[in-house]
């Protein structure tokens, strides 16, 4: 501490600041027990950022001259119609997406470090992400194309440089709002009202809302309106957490009134109940576990992708679709078991408890959520009947193959889950490994596979009951699977036990 104390005057300067910050960040990276795991997942991430970087550069070029020829209108004020909902939909996908950088600012507090630098250190790495500058591939190319069609060139850059501000605005929104579910949920509520208010021909936010954007082109003095919007959230979001960044708020417990559940009705389920209570629970109680219930509904709607036009002609994409309808709860939560318990799990392991009525409950929690969104999902019936029929077959598939699949995987899946915590719901870079890939194929790829091999013997009909069958087969050979998921689990509680502990 003394030593640190000489070496901050000599260098107290914000790059200096910021430089030790990232090399302690690299320090905690490089020595985490997953760090082998981290390595790949940001290898294909990178991959993954490329082709999607490639493809927003060629939506930014082909965008302009796909609605000025298809359509027969001039292309600027048709995308300044719809940035609203590309506003919101920045938005949405961050908060389910977007990773909120942290920093273990404890031992921080201890050492002569201004609180300010900390906080823009925290701050300044979301100016960074991807959501950010993955939308300038697509601005940019798009301004480029306007100027060689012989837009001025002044209120072009203005336009622009509007836009990039309002992205870096829904950046700090969404730092807000990631701590305030309600927030978020009106935002969604009012979004998909507006949306089916203008679908229906009932009213047109875009008339309101396009003039405002194409003012950013017209007027450019307009353009420093988001700016200095830009600058009121930045500091309401830097005061907000520079009051709160103090040791005892660090340390201290958040308290909520606990919700009194008994749930007495699943007794009938024998010593699974005990479990499937406590899941519930788990699920009703905690802000991480909401926010999969919620990504789990929002599956059930991936089907309109497929049923509704001609985006894939192939039958197989529809029986990938029917896994994905009916298959929400299943791969956002069962994926993750045991580590929805790792904050206990010690605890259990310690009691008489057994694996098997264990893994029976996680089995009947994802097959009954599989069986009631089956059911809400019948609405696909307007499309027509081999549309449902691909949702049945697979919700079939699901409660009888998948289910197990979910759980075999969930033995290689050590990620200990902060259930107070929004950050990363769709997966941390633990859960990913070169064994739970391998099995994420016959989730997906295998019922294809069988519908394929059906549908081209006999038919489209024939493919759907034979990926049924797959899904009936597997129930009747559940107690065998079973045995063989409670063996892996009992070779790998020390090591799960052990990654549990681990603070990555």
């Amino acid at each position: 501490l003394q030593t640190y104390k000489k070496m901050i005057p000599l260098k107290d300067t914000v790059s200096w600041m910021f430089k030790r910050f990232i090399s302690l960040q690299w320090r905690a990276f490089r020595r985490s027990p997953a760090f082998g795991s981290s390595v790949l997942f940001k290898i294909l991430s990178a991959f993954g950022i490329l082709y999607f970087t490639a493809i927003f550069a060629l939506l930014g070029v082909g965008a302009f001259y796909l609605v000025e020829d298809e359509m027969g209108v001039d292309p600027l004020p048709f995308i300044n119609d719809f940035l609203i909902y590309g506003t919101s939909f920045w938005v949405v996908t961050r908060y389910f997406f977007q990773k909120i950088p942290v920093l273990n600012i404890q031992p921080l507090m201890l050492l002569p470090i201004k609180t300010r630098q900390v906080v823009h250190y925290v701050l300044g790495r979301t100016m960074f992400s991807f959501f950010n500058i993955g939308n300038a591939f697509f601005f940019i190319p798009f301004s480029l194309v306007l100027l060689n069609e012989g837009y001025p060139p002044l209120q072009v850059l203005s336009w622009h440089l509007a836009i990039i501000a309002i992205v870096y605005c829904t950046n700090f929104i969404n730092i807000m709002v990631n701590d305030r579910d309600a927030w978020f949920y009106a935002f969604a509520g009012v979004l998909v009202g507006l949306g089916a208010l203008q679908h229906f021909e009932i009213f047109d936010i875009t008339q309101w809302t396009g003039p405002v954007f194409y003012a950013f082109f017209e007027q450019p003095l307009w353009a420093l309106a988001p700016w200095a919007l830009l600058f009121v959230l930045y500091r309401y979001t830097f005061v907000y957490y520079a009051q709160r960044m103090y040791l005892d708020a660090a340390m201290q417990t958040p308290k909520t009134e606990a919700l009194q559940l008994r749930l007495d009705w699943l007794n009938r389920l024998g010593r699974s109940a005990i479990f499937i209570k406590n899941d519930i629970k788990l699920i009703m109680r905690n802000k991480r576990s909401k926010t999969t219930v919620m990504m789990s509904v929002l599956f059930l709607f991936y089907g309109l992708l497929f049923f509704t036009g001609s985006t894939y002609e192939s039958a197989a994409w529809k029986i990938f679709a029917g896994i994905f309808v009916s298959g929400g709860f299943l791969f956002t939560f069962g994926q993750y078991v045991p580590s929805w318990d790792s904050a206990y799990y010690p605890l259990m392991m310690s009691q008489n408890i057994s694996y098997r009525e264990y893994l029976e409950a996680k089995w009947t929690l994802v097959v009954a959520a599989t069986l009631a969104s089956t059911v809400v999902a019948s609405f696909y019936l307007f499309f027509g009947w081999e549309a449902y029929a691909a949702v049945l077959a697979g919700a079939v598939y699901n409660m009888g193959a998948n289910a197990h699949l979910v759980l075999l995987s969930g033995a290689y899946i050590k990620t200990p889950i902060d259930l107070t915590s929004n950050n990363k719901p769709f997966g941390d870079k633990q859960a990913f490994n070169t064994k739970t890939l391998l099995l994420t194929l016959p989730k997906l790829a295998l019922p294809m596979l069988v519908f394929a091999i059906g549908n081209l013997t006999v038919g489209e009909w024939f493919g759907y009951v034979l990926v049924a069958f797959v899904g009936i087969l597997g129930y009747f050979l559940k107690d065998k699977v079973f045995n063989q998921i409670e063996r892996l689990y009992k070779s790998e509680k020390y090591s799960t036990l052990n990654a549990y502990k681990q603070n990555t």
